[in-house]
């Protein structure tokens, strides 16, 4: 061009500078026209500088061919997005002398997106995602269906599908079932993209994971690209970045089908995001999803250590809000057999951090009555955890240790543990009390029961009427016949036996509350409130 005709200097976002005819320009561009007006003969050398101008100077430079070509250029996957881009920011729409504008000259080529080759997809992609320009996010939708679409038709023309489900698995393994090479080649077959979009952000992932699940893409296989991609990232992200990963993961794994990933996997993540500064709305979306699985965790899972500056060894806390998120779920959503497994797993947590001697007695006691009574068929575990935390903690005051034996049911008590219990000295004189009561009250009911249907089936009564009732029915009859073979009198003396065993331990458990009866009423002759407590005894034990 000639110089005269340089007229307009133009600094591009501080990367380069750029001489130019104005009048060009102005034909195709109306973000000039408005700043220039029609006017194209001011005196003197006018300067133009960019600060954001979308691709820098190598949009800026593509906008100028463009201009100088009288309004044709190549516009191809490789530099689609950026035209595009350049366009819309100098508001390039209107035709030119019947010539498209640039602008209506990248959409004809946008729409021709479905036919661009995987290559191509990738590298428009790759250069949308450096643009960085708001604009530039309806492109990238385009451009990330369009990905979709072909992973959606790979993943149906594949013969064997990645589930989950027990029925898909027998499915995927008798396709081909030759060789174990086969089902690696079923792998690669869904796997192969996970590689070739490690280059997005995790902006343009979200994008990406929406698209798929909105298209019913397997949750199976979209889990398992998260997970490579994190893991992938990971290796060179610095922190800032690692966090941004892991609360992309959590929140796309959250808007899927949670049973896509094992529980196992879940903890993973969160000891991923130990040393991790993410959001509280990441870390509450991961807690309610291991909580809904926590029947199927183990007890190395709960074992996360505590946070810095907590002085106990593990973190309490998290397995109380993880047993809480469970526990959200109401009884529509859990089973009696999941929540016992929670109920069992929770105590052999508790028996594990038991001996802490940092273990606070209101975070002890927060986790012993956790769980509703009905989820424990036994407390005989948790009364062993609470026995193990009172040996370590002998500093607690007789009311604390009150307050621990509030976890306990007495009356789902062994009665070995029971016994154990009324000759433990750590625990408060009163608990042992309650347990004796419980126990005698239970003895005395099994021996009522025991007692009537033992005279029952002493009584003749029982069979006479058990053969009338079978003369009216033959099936009755052969009932009643066959029951006769039975040595009565075996069976009355053994019965005889057990019952005597247990008036034995009756009479056993009595005498010992006595002397509990006198051991506290010689303890609280100094003690107003203990001379209540110690009369009110012989009418419990009675």
């Amino acid at each position: 061009m000639e110089a005269c005709c340089c007229n307009l200097e133009v600094d591009v976002n501080g990367e380069e500078t750029f001489m130019v005819d104005k009048t060009v320009i102005i034909q195709y561009s109306r973000k000039f026209a408005k700043l220039f007006g029609k006017s194209s003969g001011a005196p003197g050398k006018l300067k133009v500088i960019f600060h954001d101008f979308p691709g820098g100077a190598e949009g800026f430079e593509l906008m100028l061919k463009f201009c100088y070509n009288n309004g044709t250029t190549d516009v191809s996957p490789s530099n689609l997005f950026l035209a595009r881009s350049a366009a819309e920011y100098m508001e390039m729409k209107e035709p030119v002398a019947d010539v498209s504008n640039l602008l209506d000259q990248t959409e004809k080529s946008l729409q021709e997106i479905s036919y661009w080759t995987w290559s191509d997809l990738l590298i428009s992609l790759k250069q949308c995602q450096n643009l960085l320009v708001p604009d530039s996010f309806v492109m990238v939708e385009r451009c990330l269906d369009t990905i979709v679409g072909r992973l959606v038709l790979a993943s149906e023309a594949s013969p064997c599908p990645s589930t989950s489900s027990t029925e898909s698995s027998w499915i995927r393994f008798s396709c081909d079932s030759k060789s174990t090479e086969s089902i690696k080649t079923t792998v690669s077959r869904l796997t192969w993209w996970f590689e070739d979009l490690l280059f997005l952000s995790p902006i343009l992932v979200t994008m990406l994971v929406k698209s798929m699940i909105s298209r019913k893409m397997d949750h199976v296989v979209i889990s398992r690209f998260l997970l490579y991609y994190q893991k992938a990232k990971f290796s060179t992200a610095a922190t800032n970045e690692k966090s941004k990963i892991i609360e992309m993961v959590i929140d796309m794994h959250y808007d899927m089908d949670q049973s896509c990933v094992p529980c196992k996997t879940l903890f993973g993540l969160l000891r991923v995001t130990l040393g991790l500064n993410i959001s509280k709305c990441s870390r509450n979306k991961l807690e309610t999803m291991i909580g809904s699985q926590l029947d199927q965790a183990t007890l190395d899972n709960l074992l996360v250590p505590s946070p810095y500056g907590i002085s106990y060894l593990y973190d309490v806390n998290l397995v109380l809000r993880i047993l809480k998120a469970f526990l959200r779920r109401g009884n529509a959503l859990v089973t009696s057999i999941q929540m016992r497994k929670v109920a069992s797993l929770i105590d052999l947590y508790i028996a594990e951090i038991a001996p802490d001697p940092c273990l606070k007695t209101s975070k002890f006691l927060a986790l012993a009555i956790a769980m509703p009574d009905s989820a424990r068929d036994s407390y005989d575990k948790l009364y062993h955890a609470m026995d193990m935390y009172l040996e370590v903690h002998t500093q607690l005051s007789q009311e604390e240790r009150l307050k621990i034996c509030c976890g306990l049911n007495y009356e789902k008590l062994s009665p070995q543990a029971c016994l154990h219990l009324s000759q433990n000295k750590k625990f408060p004189s009163k608990s042992a009390v309650q347990a004796l009561i419980s126990q005698q009250s239970k003895l005395k009911n099994l021996l009522h029961v025991t007692s009537s249907t033992s005279s029952y089936n002493d009584s003749p009564c029982s069979f006479s009427g058990a053969t009338q009732k079978g003369k009216k029915d033959k099936s009755s009859e052969e009932v009643v016949l066959y029951a006769g073979n039975f040595d009565l009198t075996t069976d009355n003396e053994k019965l005889k036996a057990h019952l005597q065993g247990m008036q034995w331990r009756v009479m056993e458990l009595e005498k010992f509350c006595r002397k509990m009866q006198i051991q506290m009423a010689k303890i609280s002759k100094s003690k107003a409130s203990g001379n209540s407590y110690a009369k009110s005894l012989p009418k419990l034990c009675s």
